[in-house]
């Protein structure tokens, strides 16, 4: 009974029938599911008690219905292993070894878990995995497939961008990653977003604001530029040209809640009244009206004394 205390409490109460039977008999086992203090949640997985499923259970279940060898995968492994966000996918991707896909697991889930996504690999090296109950990939390569089996480009790029920022994974570690994966669908996107975060890019929209600048061949910015202000705060500018003394502001969401106005406002009245220019864009803006802002950012640098090149 000890050995059974463990493995639940180890599994967030979700066993496999061959464990269970491993520890008890088959009959006690039945006995359990029958009487209701054990219910069976597809065909395999037990699970303790009646209630709703937690996010650990769900994963449990995922990891263990694909069978043996399986790990969380992608976006799942990298929440599992502390990655914050409001992403659009609830899917929970599971890895298996080639030729462990059970062909029936769909079938078997039940319906209040959220969609399972069981992907077949050839490629998972030591190094690629994560030491966690239950198994995953490294944060890493969590992170990399998480950006490849996205179903838009945009929440690929936000799931790298925000892996770097929260400090969960260095640009290089993913490079390292990319380097031995190289059918990994979207590669090159890959690629380029990891270098911008390299470069100091925290967010997707600081990434789509340097890839505005390299567009319309503009001088790079400082990213995060660290400043203290006038009550000895430390902040961070999201892009600064220290030489043109312009700082921009590229505000998402947030800055539209109810609160966050009369900060941005005293951290604005900082700003000018040290001498540096300010120029304040939306998120929107910048991915969707580019002529728009280049054109505001080029007539303030050349204000600044930018020498525009012909």
């Amino acid at each position: 009974m000890e050995e059974l205390e463990w493995v639940l409490f180890a599994q967030s109460n979700v066993v496999t029938w061959a464990q269970a039977v491993g520890m008890l008999t088959p009959a006690k086992v039945r006995h359990r599911v029958r009487t209701g203090r054990w219910r069976q949640v597809c065909r395999g997985v037990l699970v303790v008690g009646d209630g709703p499923l937690s996010v650990d259970q769900q994963r449990w279940i995922a990891v263990l219905a694909a069978g043996p060898g399986a790990r969380l995968a992608g976006l799942a492994a990298a929440r599992a292993g502390g990655l914050r966000g409001s992403f659009r996918d609830g899917r929970v991707d599971v890895l298996v070894p080639t030729g462990g896909h059970r062909t029936d697991l769909f079938r078997r889930l039940p319906p209040e878990l959220p969609a399972v996504k069981v992907r077949r690999t050839s490629h998972l090296p030591e190094r690629d995995c994560q030491l966690a109950r239950p198994a995953r990939t490294s944060m890493a390569r969590s992170v990399v497939d998480a950006a490849s089996w996205a179903r838009f480009a945009d929440q690929a790029q936000q799931v790298i961008a925000a892996a770097c920022q929260q400090r969960l994974v260095t640009p290089g570690e993913l490079l390292e990653v990319l380097g031995r994966l190289s059918r990994a669908p979207r590669r090159e996107l890959i690629l380029a977003t990891v270098r911008d975060a390299a470069g100091g890019a925290g967010s997707l929209a600081e990434i789509d604001f340097v890839r505005l600048c390299r567009r319309y061949r503009l001088p790079a910015p400082d990213l995060q530029d660290r400043r203290v202000d006038a009550s000895g705060r430390v902040r961070y500018r999201d892009a600064y040209w220290r030489a043109y003394r312009l700082h921009v502001e590229v505000d998402g969401g947030h800055h539209l809640e109810a609160g966050h106005w009369e900060a941005d406002m005293r951290r604005q009245n900082d700003i000018w009244t040290s001498g540096d220019r300010i120029l304040r864009f939306t998120a929107h803006q910048v991915r969707n009206r580019p002529d728009e802002v280049a054109a505001a950012l080029r007539a303030a640098l050349t204000a600044a004394g930018w020498p525009e090149p012909r």
